[in-house]
């Protein structure tokens, strides 16, 4: 698929799309009027060079259609939830077969305090406090494209517990504040129960503390999911050995790296650059650790943890927990690698359609304008789908560009006969084979 966005002379192109678009997704809004803005507001997106405020959709001029614009999205109350469900079946239906739902960090920062959710936080993705929203974006993503469908606007303590705050941001009385994990695990919930998708492994990444509620929650629900971790989270592991009869607790790190003799190599292609990669992996089946305030379950889950070291690593220096048990580590990998799909998609295209944008203050607002993005998002790499030119002669590289040299592929290594959540059928994953998945 060709990554560079929306040349000049395909906004046309693009255009058409949208307008084909609009009645397959805004279906549910009940007015004619409605839909005709959401059209307005789509080709501004793609068209408006630089910021995408409703102002500079508007044009120079037309404070009529500002005015109206501002009404569609920040004030009129149609339901983002079916519109962001339609564009998610359409993309399965038509796109590539997403591999995951990828969960993607979201930080847009503020200079003032009145957009909705805006507080003097701490953010693990910039490593520092900054006075910003921070929302969640989940995407459907294969090793060719990813789209988000579906988003999550964490609110800080005061923007629930402020009754004029929240008044004046339209903040419904069922929305609470929660950490950004909790709104994405929630957000998967409801996609996984009401949006009649076929389930797809949730790939996110969690903090320590996270890690035991987000393990509970999916499994509880059934859900399939890959979770990258810290190093330093602790883990139990059971079987007798030279620490005498288990469960041991350590953490993962040190788990990891005292299974290096078992590492197995994979080769593969990173996203959006020719360049190869050689990963080393290993694995321990480990059980659900409790939370510091959580006692631990009746039956504890199976779980297994992966760890890989870079080519010329001494140490491991990335680690995810997944209770998917069916599958060789070198599909599990590189399923958690589609993280690095979505950020090149999310910078490419995302981003330049106004993802982060939005000016306005109030929740509905900011809800409205980040689903139209998103069908802004999808219609830029559908379009640009149809203008890649065929693949000449010759046999077509693998997923991620895996190496063509054939090697056997070790055969799946469940957790615990019949307790390891095992995935319905599948399309090819990367990794699976005859081409090469593993060196010893």
């Amino acid at each position: 698929m060709a990554r560079v966005v929306l040349p000049e002379e395909s906004t046309k192109e693009i255009s058409e799309l949208l307008d084909a678009l609009v009645p397959l997704f805004f279906e549910s809004l009940p007015r004619r009027d409605q839909r005709n803005w959401a059209r307005v507001y789509l080709h501004g997106l793609v068209r408006t060079t630089g910021k995408k405020t409703i102002r500079n959709i508007a044009g120079t001029g037309a404070s009529s259609v500002e005015q109206s614009l501002q009404q569609f999205i920040s004030k009129s109350p149609w339901d983002w939830t079916p519109v962001r469900r339609s564009l998610a079946q359409h993309l399965e239906r038509t796109a590539q077969r997403p591999l995951a739902w990828v969960v993607q960090p979201m930080v847009i920062e503020k200079a003032g305090d009145r957009s909705v959710g805006v507080g003097r936080q701490f953010v693990p993705q910039l490593g520092r406090t900054a006075n910003c929203q921070q929302a969640g974006g989940i995407w459907l993503a294969s090793s060719e494209s990813s789209f988000p469908v579906e988003w999550t606007l964490t609110l800080p303590g005061p923007w629930t517990s402020e009754l004029l705050r929240r008044r004046r941001a339209g903040i419904p009385d069922t929305a609470r504040s929660l950490t950004p994990a909790q709104d994405a695990v929630h957000a998967v919930q409801r996609m996984a129960a009401t949006w009649q998708l076929q389930r797809r492994p949730v790939v996110m990444e969690a903090a320590n503390g996270d890690v035991p509620a987000c393990v509970e929650s999916f499994s509880l629900q059934d859900i399939p999911f890959v979770l990258k971790v810290d190093g330093s989270l602790p883990v139990s592991f059971g079987g007798a050995g030279r620490r005498g009869p288990g469960p041991h607790t350590a953490p993962a790190r040190e788990l990891i790296d005292s299974l290096r003799s078992q590492r197995r190599v994979v080769e593969w292609t990173r996203h959006g650059r020719g360049e190869g990669a050689v990963t080393l992996l290993t694995s321990a089946p480990v059980l659900a650790t409790p939370g510091e305030d959580r006692p631990a379950p009746a039956a504890p889950t199976p779980l297994l943890l992966v760890g890989a070291w870079t080519e010329a690593a001494l140490l491991p220096s990335e680690f995810w927990i997944t209770n998917i048990g069916d599958r060789p580590l070198a599909q599990l990998f590189l399923l958690a690698q589609l993280t690095d799909r979505v950020a090149l998609d999310f910078a490419e295209v995302c981003e330049p359609a106004g993802i982060r944008d939005f000016e306005g203050r109030s929740f509905r607002g900011w809800h409205h304008h980040v689903t139209l993005a998103s069908v802004a998002h999808a219609a830029t790499l559908l379009g640009a789908r149809g203008r890649t030119p065929a693949p000449g002669p010759g046999p077509a590289p693998g997923p991620y560009g895996a190496t063509t040299r054939p090697a056997p592929v070790l055969p799946p290594r469940p957790l615990i006969p019949g307790q390891a959540a095992r995935l319905p059928g599948q399309p090819r994953l990367p990794g699976q084979s005859p081409r090469r998945a593993y060196i010893r």
